[in-house]
């Protein structure tokens, strides 16, 4: 509980620091406090994740702290001048630690030795910190659209015939990502709406698979052909996270879109919108393979889910119909 904790005051600190190295202070004490929650299980793969994770990490921090000295240094350590090409090395350290393609070498890894409570802290907290960095950070437009372009290109084809669930939601992260980033260049508060229904979803399709023990398609097919609950909770999210109307993950999406328009990015509106075709083609291959195949293996007759949870914790989904309505009524 206490690395908890600590975790989620160095972000605090980071994201509330007036100055660049209170930010990379920040940014170590939640790394510091993650790596012992990551290594909790005390099986070979959290280890060897805890591993990767620090190392990558540590990286990334070690390029940061280089770039905010190398700016300091431009003004006798008063105020870092904002050299377009410094800040793009300081932005860079950061994507890294987001896990924003290129950069994103160490993402798919460090998810397949985790658990789903630790999947979940690195699919939403971990995100927070850098995200807000960047976004206050002055912004190198030409460089950030290649970002997007990248993490959009790569999210799409790697999530392609991957049957491990874990992969797939880091690619749908990275994908995410390239969303987000979008928002930061126009919007904070549809960048902050964007970022809490997307972890209201993940954490609805994360609890699934946790109370399923669920690592790969298979097991979770079996297991939603068990429960026919299960299964309409779990297409509802999908279809949520894929960003289909009328589910409230397409609020998000439709105004990141309209204001890429506005602004004339009209190439990353383009490409935003097929990478999203695209995902959905595989949340939509895991429904109708829920849907389609019956078979049952005789191990997963044991498994016990209570439907009362599983429409409680998916409530948010579920009354998705109503705030979407409302939403456009207001609109």
């Amino acid at each position: 509980m206490i690395f908890l904790n600590t975790m989620i005051m160095g972000t605090l600190i980071s994201i509330s620091a007036y100055s660049w190295m209170g930010m990379w202070m920040g940014l170590e004490i939640n790394l510091l406090s993650i790596i012992p929650l990551f290594n909790s299980t005390k099986n070979m793969f959290s280890s060897e994740s805890s591993l990767k994770y620090f190392l990558t990490q540590a990286m990334a921090s070690l390029v940061l702290l280089f770039s905010i000295i190398l700016m300091m240094s431009q003004t006798e350590f008063i105020s870092p001048s904002m050299n377009s090409s410094f800040m793009m090395l300081l932005n860079s350290a950061l994507l890294m630690k987001l896990g924003a393609a290129p950069f994103h070498f160490w993402f798919p890894e460090v998810m397949e030795g985790l658990n789903w409570n630790n999947c979940l802290i690195l699919l939403t907290w971990q995100k927070i910190a850098p995200m807000i960095l960047i976004m206050n950070n002055p912004l190198n437009m030409k460089f950030m659209v290649i970002i997007i372009l990248v993490s959009l290109i790569i999210s799409s084809l790697m999530s392609l015939n991957q049957i491990s669930l874990r992969k797939i939601l880091t690619f749908s992260s990275i994908n995410h990502i390239a969303w987000m980033i979008s928002t930061m260049m126009t919007s904070f508060s549809i960048w902050l709406l964007y970022f809490v229904i997307y972890s209201m979803i993940t954490l609805n399709i994360i609890l699934i698979f946790n109370y399923t023990n669920s690592f790969y398609l298979k097991q979770i097919i079996n297991s939603v052909n068990y429960n026919k609950t299960l299964k309409f909770t779990l297409m509802l999210n999908f279809m949520s996270l894929a960003g289909l109307p009328p589910f409230i993950g397409f609020i998000p999406k439709w105004l990141t879109i309209n204001w890429m328009i506005y602004n004339n990015f009209y190439l990353v509106a383009f490409m935003l919108t097929i990478s999203t075709s695209i995902i959905l083609f595989v949340y939509m291959r895991i429904i109708f393979s829920s849907l389609l195949i019956s078979h049952l293996e005789p191990k997963m007759s044991q498994i016990k889910i209570n439907n009362f949870w599983m429409i409680l914790i998916n409530t948010f989904t579920l009354t998705s119909f109503i705030i979407m309505v409302l939403f456009i009524n207001m609109a």
